[in-house]
């Protein structure tokens, strides 16, 4: 009972309690403000020296740089800036490139001799270098204060492509490095055709079970996307059949050993057919055959009519 009745008494007096109607009070955002310029205008806060000069100058300086951002000149004053501070790129160390040249490096990186490492972007150099034909991976590092290290990896050249009129280099997923600008990589197979590059690492392996024939092929052509022919050295051309290459091969490689047939004057050896293998001789072959059949056959009739005339 005492609890209650000292409760409700304290409730009585804070109703009591009531402020006068004609005392004016702020808002409660506007008090701190307002206390801060009272104690300003008395000079109750003081600024240390130079407060004025240092502010005029962040101004200045802020109102400059969001000038030059509008205008698209920040990084050029940034390059200029610290490049005279001593951050001027002096030397750039690159490794792994055999095909890809320094030069074209150096000028997708886009130095000109004033390039400031702090300025430098690498996310773009490594963008860029990234896009050449012979890189499959770069890294792009700085090396504080003026070096740059550029470390590549390269595709590697499987063969070479030949579609329509055009050779290109290709890596053994298919996949074009290239185009074919040079002889130093006149000793890597050729492939000939449409889906020819898809399909070159595949056969490729497969035809090596046959090295003493393989290293006489000169191209491997691609037929109708099916199937295969070979065109040797000698510009004999070796028709394969679309399935059980095995079978063929080992019928060539017998005829080889024990006839020499690549080197016979014959045009082309379709193996396409499990039951027979057709040999097609060359015009001056055929025309020689021809002319020795006509040369027996004349010899025939006349032994013939001697014969008849005993």
């Amino acid at each position: 009972m005492f609890a209650l009745k000292r409760r409700r008494a304290s409730r009585l007096r804070a109703s009591d309690m009531v402020e006068p109607d004609d005392k004016f009070v702020l808002p409660r955002p506007l008090r701190r403000m307002t206390r801060f310029l009272l104690c300003l205008c008395t000079g109750r806060i003081h600024f240390p020296a130079y407060t004025g000069l240092v502010s005029a100058v962040a101004l200045f300086g802020a109102t400059g740089f969001y000038g030059m951002h509008l205008g698209g000149h920040a990084q050029a004053v940034a390059q200029a800036t610290t490049s005279a501070a001593g951050f001027a790129i002096e030397d750039v160390k690159i490794a792994g490139n055999e095909q890809t040249s320094d030069i074209d490096i150096l000028q997708e990186i886009g130095l000109d001799g004033t390039t400031s490492l702090v300025a430098l972007d690498v996310e773009t150099a490594r963008d860029q270098i990234a896009k050449m034909p012979w890189v499959e991976h770069v890294t792009v590092r700085k090396v504080y204060p003026r070096t740059i290290e550029v470390n590549l990896k390269e595709r590697k050249a499987f063969g070479i492509w030949q579609h329509g009129t055009d050779l290109s280099l290709i890596e053994k997923s298919g996949s074009v490095i290239a185009p074919l600008r040079d002889n130093k990589f006149a000793g890597l197979p050729l492939f000939v055709g449409r889906d020819a590059e898809a399909a070159a690492a595949k056969f490729y392996e497969r035809f090596s079970q046959w090295p003493e024939i393989q290293k006489r092929v000169k191209a491997y052509v691609r037929i109708a996307a099916r199937r295969w022919d070979l065109v040797m050295d000698n510009g004999v051309t070796v028709k394969l059949p679309e399935h059980d290459l095995e079978r063929a091969m080992e019928v060539l490689s017998t005829m080889e050993e024990g006839q020499q047939l690549l080197e016979r004057d014959i045009a082309a050896v379709d193996l396409r057919l499990e039951d027979r293998t057709t040999i097609q001789l060359t015009a001056e072959a055929a025309a020689r055959r021809q002319t020795l059949l006509e040369a027996r056959n004349k010899q025939l009739i006349k032994l013939e009519k001697q014969e008849s005339a005993l």
